[in-house]
């Protein structure tokens, strides 16, 4: 049996598609999809620089079209029948979405690039940001978000929580984090 856990934001890096698209199955998918929602994501996903990839409103649907690729190749040649689940981690959950047919790669991807660009433009209204926040106390860090008006917005496990709010607030719990924390922007 396969399980499949599709990722969320952030694991995306300048280039990273390079290596999938010198296959041209894959650049054709990529295009194809890039044509239905109106985003040059083979660009993004090879020469875009970091700072453009991190933008929300390309980040979210290139991830999601990157999860599309590898499902593709992970469910050629008869897998599929093997998959005993899929699930996503945030808009991971969207190509957990597509690849189980709830979906279709288009819509998904559609969708995404609509979420992708709201939140991008809610972000614009005031300066907010999240940070990883890893192997703090979690009864310790609650406490210095209230100190600081932040919020936890990820329980992502393995004692890594995502904080969020004011970049001025993150900026001070990155200097003065609680012990033993390391606070990752």
């Amino acid at each position: 049996m396969i399980v499949i856990v599709c990722p969320g934001q952030g694991s995306q890096t300048p280039g990273f598609l390079d290596p999938w698209l010198t296959e041209s199955s894959f650049r054709d998918q990529l295009t194809g999809i890039s044509d239905a929602v109106g985003m040059d994501l083979v660009a993004h996903g090879t020469v875009s620089d970091a700072d453009t990839i991190r933008d929300t409103a390309v980040a979210q649907p290139l991830i999601v079209s990157a999860g599309l690729l590898t499902l593709s190749a992970l469910l050629a040649d008869g897998r599929r029948e093997r998959v005993g689940g899929i699930a996503g981690h945030s808009v991971g959950e969207l190509t957990a979405a597509a690849g189980a047919g709830v979906l279709s790669e288009t819509d998904a991807v559609a969708f995404v690039r609509e979420r992708g660009a709201a939140m991008a433009r809610a972000a614009a209204e005031a300066q907010t940001g999240m940070s990883a926040v890893i192997g703090a106390d979690e009864t310790e860090l609650l406490a210095r978000l209230d100190e600081l008006v932040l919020s936890p917005a990820n329980y992502n496990g393995g004692g890594q929580i995502v904080v969020a709010g004011a970049v001025d607030a993150l900026a001070q719990l990155a200097e003065n984090p609680p012990a033993r924390a390391r606070v990752i922007p």
